[in-house]
Parts: structure tokens; sequence; C-alpha cells
């Protein structure tokens, strides 16, 4: 397991020196400029070969917050003084067999007034991709550590330094070996096999592990652009506190490509499992669905799948300009625990920048080293996560959709997130006990705007506007959370950022309301 090996590096003696290492170019053009301004530390490895690259970038940062609420509380406020000291790495590879990213950092918290002993967190984002054996053998790998809301219906925090005790630490790991290749000139084939497992150290949905097995097989038909596709899968959920849910399902599908920009496709098969009942029961499935790229710039594709439970669909919208990117995506499916698949990433603002970036730099490493230094001298947050996820102890039929827009201009960008999603509960018979079993319908909805002026090539101003809106079958369940977060940050030293911010939250809930201002100052150093 790749990300463990990862894990022992950041122990090793090369983690507590400063690397001497050379850096890697980065080609930057037209409004882009500006991005080289934030490149702080970016340093690479190159071997022999143009394929393989390696960056590496240790980093410590330490922060220093007061606020008026460390509690959280609506009554008797308790105001705080809260040291964090936070060393991490960041590694991306883009070898030929190896293509990953490890960002891990650990987070000790001291409290000034003894509100409470001394925390420890940790954050991780790694995923990626081996190949064993040249164009055949292969395994995916991700990993997630981070900060996550108990329930829907408590106080959230926007800091992760408060003590609220609706907030969980949820770890989630994903292993996916896989073999693909030719069965002769007539067909392809992928057999895959994917563990994942998460845990938080909270009582409620403490645990879930997902074993899924799929086989694909595809080809062409004797007719010009007509394709076929056979797919049999075995799925298996287990809860810690619920039950185990298995699914089976066998598929054949069809494809047409009309043009080179646009192709339908069409399946149809059957599916036992026993996600509504006790014992698993044998039901049809059928599907449709539609692929468009009119441009390089811009892709649409949707699905529409009939389940043994309803319906489920899949939208996906992309379009960029030189300035601005777009991104809309529209989806019904079963899930395990909202946001816990163990499949990790950046962050969706950070990928539709690499997208948007694709016309200026196509190498993936030198793309990777441009966004990054864009978002650091921007003050971007890569994820921009605008609803706070909930654990939830049994299967769970989820919709969502998200719209994100960026504006990046010469030296104003603007970021727009938009999210909103309705989950209820799949899982009747589960005796499993989470926020669905008080409500059969929670409904999200949140906005954030993040404006971000640059006052010099090495200062910025910026301004983060959100809210997130909760709501239940009660109208006692309902709440809102408003964030309004200003700051400023700025270069001082080659290495070494530093940012002032101060910020105010208002929760209005009838379980838990509060409010909270706080000043925050940090230093980052990057080696």
């Amino acid at each position: 397991m790749v990300f463990l090996v990862m894990s022992v590096l950041m122990r090793s003696p090369l983690f507590m020196h400063p690397f001497r290492l050379r850096v890697a170019g980065v080609p930057v053009a037209g409004l882009l400029v500006m991005a080289s301004a934030g490149a702080y530390g970016q340093t690479a490895i190159s071997d022999a070969g143009p394929s393989r690259a390696l960056s590496i970038v240790p980093r410590v940062s330490i922060s220093e917050t007061l606020t008026d609420n460390v509690r959280l509380s609506s009554t008797g406020q308790q105001s705080d003084q809260i040291t964090e000291i936070s060393p991490g790495i960041r590694i991306r590879s883009e070898g030929a067999r190896l293509k990953g990213y490890f960002d891990y950092a650990i987070n000790e918290i001291v409290y000034a007034q003894n509100s409470s002993p001394s925390r420890t967190q940790n954050a991780l984002t790694t995923f990626g991709t081996l190949e064993a054996v040249d164009n055949w053998a292969y395994l995916d790998f991700s990993g997630s550590i981070s900060q996550q809301t108990i329930s829907a219906f408590g106080a959230p925090s926007t800091s992760n330094s408060s003590l609220n005790p609706n907030q969980s630490e949820v770890s989630s790991y994903r292993v996916s070996p896989y073999v693909r290749g030719r069965l002769g000139d007539m067909a392809r084939y992928e057999a895959r096999y994917s563990r994942a497992v998460t845990q938080s150290d909270s009582a409620v949905g403490s645990g879930v592990a997902t074993s899924d097995g799929v086989v694909n097989i595809s080809g062409d038909s004797a007719f010009r652009n007509l394709g076929w596709s056979a797919d049999a899968s075995q799925q298996t959920i287990d809860y810690s506190t619920g039950r185990p849910t298995e699914a089976d399902r066998l598929s054949l599908g069809l494809s047409y490509a009309i043009t080179s920009q646009l192709s339908v496709s069409a399946n149809a098969g059957r599916e036992t499992n026993n996600y509504t009942s006790i014992d698993k029961k044998d039901y049809g499935t059928s599907g449709v669905g539609v692929n468009w790229s009119p441009s390089e710039n811009t892709k649409v594709s949707a699905a529409l799948d009939h389940r043994s439970f309803g319906d489920t669909h899949s939208l996906s919208f992309e379009h960029r300009t030189a300035r601005t990117a777009w991104k809309f995506t529209d989806s019904k499916d079963v899930t395990a625990t909202p946001s816990q698949t163990g499949i990790a990433s950046i962050g969706s603002v950070y990928e539709l920048l690499y997208s948007q970036f694709a016309a200026i730099e196509p190498n993936p490493t030198a793309r990777a080293q441009l966004v990054n230094a864009y978002m650091q001298a921007n003050n971007i947050s890569p994820s921009a996560n605008v609803t706070s996820s909930f654990l939830t102890s049994t299967l769970s039929l989820t919709r969502r959709q998200d719209l994100l827009f960026a504006l990046l201009g010469v030296r104003d960008t603007v970021t727009f997130v938009a999210s909103r999603s309705e989950s209820s509960r799949l899982d009747t018979i589960s005796s499993g006990v989470d926020d669905l079993s008080t409500s059969s319908l929670i409904r999200q909805r949140g906005i954030s705007v993040n404006y971000t002026h640059r006052l010099t090539p090495d200062y910025s101003l910026g301004v983060l506007v959100s809210q997130q809106k909760t709501s239940g079958d009660s109208s006692l369940q309902d709440a809102t959370l408003r964030l309004l977060n200003v700051n400023v940050t700025g270069r001082v030293g080659k290495m070494t950022t530093a940012s002032v911010g101060i910020r105010r939250v208002s929760y209005s809930g009838n379980t838990a309301p509060y409010e909270e201002t706080a000043v925050t100052v940090n230093l980052n150093v990057q080696f």
C-alpha cells in the first residue's frame, strides 16, 4: 500500500531537514503570470526519463486564534487563545510506473485558557495509480483523514480548533487492484476488485466496509460505429452498527457513435439485492446514456438508469473560456455514507482550475505546480465545500447538485460554489441509528463566494461569504450557518507566507445556536 510507504517516509530524517533540490521550470503565460509569485518552495526531482517526475514540498504552519466562543455555545461564551502547530508534507509523482498525490499534516492544538487539554488532529489526502505489470496489472489507491460533522442537525464548525462535540475525525481508505487488456482483436476486458474502509472516532456511524468485484468486456461489432459491452459485478456493504447488504448485477449494453462528438448508449440486465428486504430479491434493470463533446472546451454527459428502488441518474456539464471555467453536476444514486466513499481528491475547485490550465500547461507535473502556485498566490481553498457531510449507519439514496464557477482576472479572482443535496434512508430494515432515523429526508443547500484581489505582486486581499441551510421533516430541525471571513495573505520571505484574518460566524438552529468572532494569524514555511 503506497500511502503507507509514504507515511514512513514522513518520519524519516529527510522530513526533518530542508531539501536542496533543483526547481522545475513552470511555463506561465498571459493572465497567469501572477501565479509564479505564489510558487514558494516548489521543488522537483527528475530522473533520466522525461515521463518521471517527483515533487516534494515539506512545510510547517503555525497559527494563533483569538476567539470569543471556543465552545460554540449560546450561553456562557468562553474566550480563548488557540495555538496550532502543523508540520506536513506534499508529494506528487508523475512517474512512468507511479502517478500519485500524497498530502499529510499533523495538527497539535493547545488552548491557553485550559478550555481543553491539547489535542492532535490528522489531515490526509492521497490517491494514485501504480502500474505493477506493463500495460496489464494496476493498483489504484486513495485515502483521506478529515474532521467531519456527526449530525446534520447539530452545530457545525467552521474551524477544526473549536471545541465541538458534533465533530469527529473520519478516516477512509481504498485499494483497488485490477487487470485490463485485449481478447484478440475483438474485445477489451477489465477485472477489478475494490476494498474501502471508513472509520470515525464517533459512536454514531462508526464504520463501514465495502467490497466490490467488477468484470467488464467491451468491443466493436461488425457494424460501423456500433459497440457492445457486458458487465458483471458483486458488492457487499457492511456497517459496524447496522447490517450487511449485498448486490449482484449483470448488464449488457450497446453504444453508437452518431458523430465523432456525439454518442448514445443503452443497457439492460438483472440485479439481485437486499437493499429493502431481508433476503435478496431479483429485479430487472435498464438504462440509457449520451455523451456530447462539441469542442475541446465543452463536454456534456448524461445517464438514466432504472433500478429496483427507482430511477438513478447522472448529468455533467463542463465549459471553459480563456478566463472562466464552469462545471455543473447532478446525480442521484445509492451511497454507503455521504462523503465517505474512501475515494479522495484534492478538491472540486482545484480540479476545476486544473482543467482550466490544460491549455497553458499540458504536462501534469508542471500544471499541478502551476495550479498550487496560483491558489497560494490568490488565497483560494482547493476544496471549498459549502455543505458539511454527516455520518450515517445505513444505505442512503442521495441526490446532489453542484455548480462551480471560476473567473480568473489579471488582479481579481472569483470562485463560486453552490450545492444542494437530498438524502433519504434506503435500507429501512436496518437497526442503525443516525439522522435519517429521525427524519425521512434531509435537505442541505449551500452557497459560497470567494473574491480575491491582488494588492501587490506579493500580497492579496480575500473575502469569503458562505451560507448553509439544513432542514428535515420537522421545523425544529431547520438551521442556517452563515460565515464571513476577511484576510490578507502575503509573502514575507522566499519560502514563507503569512496571513491575518477575521471571521464572523452565525448559526441559527433550535438545538445549539451560537455566534463567534475570531481573529487568526498564520505563518506557513515551505522548504
